[in-house]
């Protein structure tokens, strides 16, 4: 499990991007406490490589 800047950082991309750019969405563990599943974003990246990943906001949307 990774924080938002963890997890931006295992992505490739600065936190801003990340914020944009990743349809995974984060579990909270406990109150303030917001991770992302390493798993999931390994799906998330190898949807990316494949270019199965959606490439309209409303279709990432439809995805969660």
């Amino acid at each position: 499990m990774f924080r938002e800047s963890e997890a931006a950082s295992y992505s490739g991309l600065a936190v801003k991007h990340f914020k944009i750019a990743c349809p995974v969405q984060p579990i909270q563990l406990r109150p303030g406490v917001m991770l992302w599943d390493k798993r999931d974003l390994d799906l998330w990246i190898d949807d990316v490589k494949t270019g199965t990943h959606a490439s309209t906001h409303d279709a990432i949307l439809g995805r969660l």
